[in-house]
């Protein structure tokens, strides 16, 4: 492998796929909800191609952004751009072409899904800037990670029911629980260089929120989906969740480093435990 090739796989994260599978399961469950069973293949790889893609173009974009704080935060110090080994021209434009991919993707689709396309394009730029300015940044990124929810909706129905906007909701405390988790790793270093989180404005009450937060979630989405007429498939991946969430009050009550950003790393397994127990409801 070459040494600019290992860069740019760096730069989008390659060797931590757990970023782009935060995304995947909300939307993937979005498809299976809009199409009342299976979506199709050709959603799915659509969909799972292009997730991909946008969160490596968003890594770009990110670490662009923050490449004069990120010096200065221990876990983020030796990024490719904040070290120097990449320029920032170079990496924006690898962030244009996997984003240029994605849009080739959604090409395939409907002209809902390409309109739609536009608008979760400007939350994922607005998002790195958030962090200077709004006191729960998470929020913001909270947006931009569950846009595929209204995409898949638009993408399966040609339209954006309300109940699209009901879940966007409910996934946005699923967010706002792991990416606090996220925040409380970094805490003492972007106390020091200035910077907003959730973790920092939540102070003493994080952990207590982090698992309101995450009861909202699992809530909204069991009351929105009609927990009660499912079955057994769906409770099951609703209780998986929510075991989960035990899991992680258990990794992130002491606030240490490391736990924080296990929980962190391992909240794909609760999504895809929703996600499993919506696609199994449908069989």
């Amino acid at each position: 492998m070459t040494t600019k090739l290992k860069l740019y796989l760096d730069l989008i994260r390659w060797n931590r796929p757990a970023g782009w599978l935060l995304l995947l399961w909300p939307s993937l469950a979005a498809l299976w909800v809009a199409a009342d069973g299976f979506p199709g293949w050709h959603l799915i790889a659509v969909f799972t191609l292009g997730t991909i893609l946008m969160r490596s173009a968003g890594c770009c974009v990110n670490d662009v952004a923050d490449r004069d704080f990120d010096k200065h935060v221990k876990r983020t110090a030796n990024r490719p751009v904040t070290s120097g080994r990449l320029g920032v021209k170079e990496a924006l434009a690898v962030g244009v072409v996997l984003a240029l991919c994605a849009f080739g993707l959604v090409l395939t689709t409907n002209a809902a899904t390409i309109a739609w396309s536009f608008a979760a394009l400007a939350v994922t730029l607005v998002y790195p800037y958030a962090k200077r300015f709004v006191s729960m940044p998470q929020a913001v990124l909270g947006v931009a990670f569950s846009f595929g929810i209204p995409m898949a909706f638009a993408a399966v129905q040609g339209e954006v029911p309300l109940l699209a906007w009901g879940l966007l909701l409910g996934n946005l405390f699923w967010v706002l629980a792991y990416d606090t988790e996220y925040a409380m790793v970094d805490r003492d270093d972007d106390l020091n260089i200035g910077m907003k989180t959730s973790a920092i404005t939540l102070g003493r009450w994080d952990v207590a929120a982090i698992m309101g937060f995450y009861g909202a979630y699992l809530a909204i989405w069991a009351a929105l989906l009609e927990a009660a007429t499912r079955g057994q498939w769906f409770w099951l991946g609703l209780g998986g969740a929510a075991l989960q969430v035990g899991w992680h009050f258990a990794l992130i009550r002491g606030r240490t480093r490391e736990g924080c950003f296990k929980a962190f790393r391992l909240n794909h397994w609760l999504g895809f435990s929703v996600f499993a127990g919506i696609a199994l409801s449908y069989i």
